[in-house]
C-alpha cells in the first residue's frame, strides 16, 4: 500500500494527550495476540534505542474499531487480531483515510480447558460443544430449531461428564469469539446440512451456561482453577502457559498440541495477524522497526514458539518479509 506523507503537526490532532505519546508506538487489539506482542515489545524496548511500545488488550473487534477510526496521534499505530480483518473494517479504514500493511504472524488453536485437578481431560466433538452453547438447537437435518434444553454435559451425550454446562468464553468484541463461532458452531451446523444464512444466525445462549468473561484470559484461567465445573474457551498459548494448572479438551479425538495445530490435524485452529498504519510510519519512531522485530521473532526458529505461537510455513514467512520491506 502507498504511503501518505504527513507532518508531525498534522498528526497531533487531540492536544497534549496525543502529543505525550508521539515517541512511543501505540498498539491495541486481540487478547490472544497480547502476550505474544508484549514479549516482542519488551524485547524491542530492551535491545533498541526506541521506547517500549504501549499495548492495550481491547479484543480484535475493539482494536480494529480504534485502528480504523482515523489518522493522528489520538489513534493507535498497530492493531493485533486473532482473525483476519473483515471487509467492513477495511471499508471503515478506507473511509477514514487509514492505509495499512497486513502481517499474518502464525497460527493458534482455540481450546476448551478446565482445571487440571478436575478429573480426566475431556474429549468432545464440535457438535457436542455447539449443543452445549447454542441458544437453540437443530434437529438432525437442520429443518427445525428448539430452545436448548440441556443443562448438564451428560444430557447431550452419556459419555460426557454429569456436570453443569458452564463455558467461560470470550465476548463479542473478541476475535476468539468470532473464530469460536466460525470454527466450532458454524462448522458443526454446516456439517448437518444447515445453509449459510441459518448457521450465521445461530446465537450463543444467554441463560448462564455461557458466560462472557471479558478480554482478560488470565482471569478466566484463575476462575477455572476455582470452579471445577467450568470450562474455558481461549487461545492455545494460554493453555501452554498454564499447563501446570489446566488441561485441554480433545476435539474429535485430537488433543490441542503444538504439533497438531501446526499440522492442521487439530480441527479448531486459526491464523493470527497484526496491522500497521502506514500513515504513521516515519512519523512515530520505531513502527517499522517494531514490525521487523515481530517478523524475526515469529520465524520458525524464533522465541515466540516458546510462549505458544505456532509459526507459519516458508510461504507465510516470505509474505511477512515482503510486507515488512514495504514499510522501509
Amino acid at each position: 500500500m502507498r504511503f501518505v506523507a504527513l507532518t508531525l503537526a498534522g498528526l497531533v490532532t487531540a492536544g497534549a494527550a496525543a502529543a505525550d505519546r508521539a515517541d512511543t508506538v501505540s498498539i491495541v487489539g486481540s487478547s490472544t495476540v497480547y502476550p505474544v506482542a508484549t514479549a516482542v515489545a519488551e524485547a524491542f524496548g530492551e535491545t533498541t534505542d526506541f521506547n517500549t511500545p504501549v499495548i492495550e488488550s481491547t479484543g480484535s473487534g475493539g482494536g480494529m474499531k480504534l485502528f480504523c477510526a482515523g489518522v493522528g496521534l489520538d489513534h493507535p499505530d498497530v492493531t493485533n487480531a486473532s482473525r483476519r480483518q473483515k471487509s467492513s473494517e477495511a471499508e471503515t479504514c478506507a473511509a477514514n483515510g487509514v492505509e495499512f500493511t497486513e502481517f499474518m504472524i502464525g497460527y493458534d488453536g482455540i481450546v476448551l480447558a478446565n482445571s487440571k485437578n478436575d478429573g480426566p481431560a475431556l474429549d468432545m466433538t464440535k457438535m457436542q460443544i455447539a449443543m452445549g452453547v447454542l441458544a437453540e438447537i437443530p434437529n438432525a437435518d437442520c429443518t427445525e430449531f428448539t430452545a436448548n434444553p440441556y443443562r448438564n454435559w451428560s444430557d447431550i451425550n452419556a459419555s460426557l461428564p454429569n456436570r453443569p454446562i458452564l463455558v467461560l468464553g470470550p465476548p463479542t468484541s473478541s476475535g476468539t469469539r468470532d473464530a469460536f463461532e466460525e470454527l466450532v458452531i458454524h462448522s458443526a451446523l454446516k456439517g448437518i446440512g444447515c445453509d449459510k444464512a441459518t448457521y450465521k444466525a445461530a446465537e450463543i445462549r444467554e441463560d448462564g451456561a455461557y458466560v462472557e468473561s471479558g478480554e482478560n484470559d488470565t482471569l478466566i484461567v484463575d476462575q477455572l482453577v476455582k470452579d471445577g465445573d467450568a470450562i474455558g474457551a481461549f487461545g492455545f498459548s494460554f493453555l501452554q502457559n498454564n499447563a501446570d494448572r489446566l488441561k485441554g479438551a480433545s476435539v474429535g479425538g485430537v488433543a490441542p498440541t503444538f504439533d497438531a495445530i501446526a499440522s492442521g490435524e487439530y480441527p479448531v485452529s486459526r491464523s493470527l495477524w497484526f496491522y500497521v498504519k502506514n500513515n504513521h510510519v516515519g512519523i512515530v519512531p520505531g513502527i517499522a522497526e517494531y514490525a521487523e522485530e515481530f517478523v524475526v521473532q515469529a520465524a520458525q526458529d524464533g522465541p515466540l514458539t516458546e510462549i505458544g505461537l505456532i509459526p507459519g510455513g516458508d510461504d507465510d514467512q516470505d509474505a511477512m518479509e515482503a510486507a515488512l520491506d514495504s514499510l522501509f
